[in-house]
């Protein structure tokens, strides 16, 4: 594919979005972002992947940081407390991060604001994966071997701090249809055929 194009994912809590963005990564030949961005931010920032993990889409993490005993295993040392570090600085490290992986080549990026960040590349699509509550407390339930009460408590937490992250940083709202190009159930067609679906209105919207 001679075109480069940007696919950016943000998903419900077992909805599916990962094995869709997965799909849709292979589809296009494009090179899949989750959790690895976390990595990428790490070597760019050079503090460890850890503490990218625990500050991961969750705003205001560096506050309860600070009350944690100290800690090496962060990376930084001591000039760690003497920086001007915070929350928009782990911000920017991702974001940097995912503007790097999207200049070298095309890509499905899953959650992180990446809708965001790339707001001024082109060829870009965004899209949300969402799903019935009863069906994504099953899986949840299967997954973490909770009662369907503490799944859909749990969800509900999950989805709370990622709106909370995403609209703090996007300007935008967290899952309204106004914020994407396309919202789709995936409990409708199941994963595969979602991802096919995404595709196909990717190829029309950028003409690949």
């Amino acid at each position: 594919m001679d075109k480069k194009i940007i696919i950016n994912i943000g998903r419900q809590v077992c909805a599916g979005g990962l094995e869709i963005g997965k799909l849709l990564a292979e589809e296009f030949h494009a090179k899949y972002y989750d959790r690895e961005l976390l990595n990428l931010a790490a070597k760019e920032s050079g503090f460890s992947e850890e503490f990218f993990k625990q500050s991961d889409e969750r705003k205001g993490f560096l506050r309860s940081f600070f009350h944690l005993p100290y800690s090496n295993n962060w990376g930084g040392g001591s000039n760690f407390y003497q920086s001007n570090f915070s929350q928009e600085s782990l911000f920017k490290f991702q974001s940097d991060a995912i503007i790097k992986a999207a200049q070298e080549g095309s890509c499905v990026f899953v959650g992180r604001c990446a809708d965001y960040v790339l707001r001024d590349f082109e060829h870009v699509v965004n899209a949300f994966i969402t799903s019935p509550i009863e069906a994504r407390a099953q899986l949840f339930m299967k997954e973490k071997d909770v009662t369907y009460d503490e799944a859909v408590k749990r969800i509900q937490q999950v989805e709370s701090r990622r709106a909370s992250y995403y609209n703090y940083y996007t300007g935008k709202h967290w899952g309204h249809a106004a914020s994407y190009d396309l919202c789709i159930d995936s409990s409708a067609m199941g994963a595969a055929e979602t991802a096919r679906l995404i595709a196909d209105f990717v190829r029309k919207k950028l003409d690949v």
